[in-house]
């Protein structure tokens, strides 16, 4: 897929969707408000934002709008060959403002936008791409990386322990979390230290713990209770974790001393 150029007005109302392919969007005329993967922001005249492959972004314009838009894919001849590390500036949503150069570069692109309609497709899109991933990489690579999105544990908490007893997948903690799977893995895992299927099997062995302290219940229904798929699976994991069957965690005060090495 090539890069390819365009101009267009953004609905007023609010839409939202994500796609497989990397986007800036450069304001032109009036207004739009962006939310990138929970980074929110303004873009009005010569302002803009990145929008990287397959994060979930809420926008809407602002009356008589118009942006300027760049859809460029990971295969795009502007970000692959001898432009590759221009690919950097897709690593996290931002939002920036054009200096004076690039104003003027702006004011060229548009004019070769109006002059040579093929200039927003093919050989010439990339070039024309090129050279403005190009000065914004040079402008944005020094600046300090925006933060990513810090995740509610506590609400992710609260929705692993309703449930425990059922088949939790990354997609669901990342819809719990409004984000898309991509960005909830990198972020989660920046956030905690550990992947999200490691954060949810803590979880798990901390319930079963508590279950096998504090209540008789058989080992059956503990490991139904938390998620694990037969009685053998929580067996194993007990052991794994505390160096202990199940059996020897009855009736336990604290938690095995290798708790904290196999949880940590």
């Amino acid at each position: 897929m090539p890069s390819t150029i365009r101009q267009i007005p953004l609905d007023t109302a609010t839409q939202h969707h994500d796609h497989d392919f990397h986007q800036i969007v450069i304001g032109l005329r009036g207004q739009a408000e962006f939310e990138i993967e929970g980074l929110g922001g303004s873009i009005s005249a010569l302002s803009g934002c990145i929008v990287p492959a397959n994060h979930v972004h809420y926008y809407a314009g602002t009356g008589d709008n118009r942006q300027l838009i760049l859809d460029l894919s990971a295969q795009a001849p502007s970000l692959t060959g001898f432009h590759h590390e221009l690919a950097r500036l897709f690593d996290a949503p931002r939002f920036f403002t054009l200096d004076d150069p690039l104003r003027r570069y702006l004011d060229f692109l548009l004019h070769e936008l109006a002059v040579s309609p093929a200039s927003g497709t093919a050989t010439q899109g990339d070039r024309l791409a090129a050279t403005l991933l190009g000065c914004l990489h040079a402008r944005l690579a020094d600046t300090t990386e925006p933060g990513h999105r810090r995740i509610d544990l506590r609400r992710l908490d609260r929705y692993i322990e309703r449930h425990l007893p059922s088949k939790l997948s990354v997609g669901d903690l990342a819809r719990e979390a409004c984000l898309s799977e991509t960005h909830f893995r990198h972020c989660f895992r920046q956030q905690t230290g550990m992947t999200p299927w490691q954060y949810v099997r803590r979880k798990r062995l901390e319930a079963a713990h508590r279950l096998l302290r504090d209540s008789r219940l058989p080992l059956s229904e503990v490991a139904a209770l938390t998620g694990f798929s037969n009685q053998s699976a929580l067996s194993h994991a007990c052991r794994e974790a505390f160096g202990q069957p199940p059996s020897k965690l009855r009736g336990s005060s604290r938690l095995a001393t290798g708790h904290s090495r196999a949880l940590a």
